[in-house]
């Protein structure tokens, strides 16, 4: 591919060492846990896989082996509480976010996700179970270059007070601001990258919150069955539920970083550009890749170098 920045250098000025290879687990590891919004028990297991097969889901609870779903922008049928994929075939994987943001953050372009149900379990709420899990089964480096997605133009969306943007960098990095009146929330904001350790150490532990007159509701309605204070922090006025309090002072907009990041990792390879989210959620983050991908000019594919790697910035924030 030839030279699409300015100051970038050709593969040919560079050389071939600072290509950067695709990765796998080492082997495979199980977990079970909750559905958050089911509530039921679910059994998953996440599998190394070959190079350049990306991120799958395999419904092992039905028969066959259509129930298979990717991890596709394209694929993504419902955003109402979560992110869910579907295919045509009417197979469900939902809230597939923390898990997509897991495997983001530690570099996983291949892996078969296997699971018991039509949802991934929550576990704590974070990101944070699904590191350890990759972390246990190890990591290993694939003889193939990794494919990127450089942003060439700026490319937003709005969705009522929400909108959502991504424009050219030399790394993927995150600006993210949300507003809530008159509750312990407020207004945060941060500036991260997920290079470097950033990813695990600032962001992964942080988790999925809500407010209890939304909770109330939604079991009420018979929704979020799974849900608790040991998978979610939870708002009432001023004052958070949860005994043990925030793992962070912005916990807030930390997580909802965390959903951007595995939200976006459905565009099928990591983005090299920069993205900004202002009370951005699952619906405005898919509508911005539909934008992407609708605009060709606004990207292209491109190999992994090295310095697509280091984060723009130290992690900055505002409460």
């Amino acid at each position: 591919m030839g030279n699409i920045n300015g100051n970038r250098k050709t593969g040919a000025e560079r050389g071939e060492s600072d290509i950067v290879r695709q990765k796998t687990l080492k082997s495979p590891i199980n977990c079970t846990g909750i559905a958050l919004h089911t509530g039921k028990k679910v059994s998953m297991t996440l599998r190394p896989a070959e190079a350049d097969s990306g991120i799958v889901f395999r419904r092992t609870d039905l028969a066959g082996n259509g129930a298979v779903v990717d991890a596709c922008w394209r694929n993504v049928v419902d955003t109402r509480l979560c992110t869910s994929l579907g295919d045509a075939n009417g197979v469900i994987v939902g809230t597939v976010e923390h898990l997509m943001s897991a495997l983001a953050g530690c570099g996983i372009d291949n892996a078969e996700i296997e699971i018991s149900g039509p949802e991934v379990p929550v576990m704590d709420g974070s990101a944070a179970p699904f590191v350890f899990l990759i972390e246990c089964a190890g990591v290993v480096e694939q003889d193939a270059p990794r494919r990127v997605i450089r942003i060439l133009r700026p490319v937003g969306v709005r969705d009522g007070e929400a909108s959502a943007s991504l424009v050219p960098a030399d790394s993927f990095g995150l600006d993210f601001e949300i507003r809530f009146a008159g509750t312990a929330v407020a207004h945060q904001a941060i500036t991260v990258g997920i290079e470097n350790g950033t990813f695990k150490k600032e962001l992964s532990r942080a988790r999925t919150f809500g407010f209890l007159h939304e909770v109330e509701r939604l079991w009420a309605a018979g929704l979020a069955r799974g849900g608790s204070l040991d998978n979610a922090v939870v708002v009432s006025g001023e004052k958070v539920l949860n005994e043990e309090g925030l793992r962070f002072d912005n916990e807030f907009v930390r997580h909802k970083v965390l959903d951007a990041i595995g939200d976006l990792y459905l565009a099928g390879a990591p983005l090299v550009g920069h993205f900004k989210g202002s009370c951005s959620g699952h619906a405005t983050n898919n509508k911005l890749l539909r934008a992407l991908f609708a605009d060709r000019k606004a990207w292209c594919f491109d190999v992994m170098r090295q310095g697509d790697l280091a984060a723009p910035q130290e992690l900055r924030q505002a409460v």
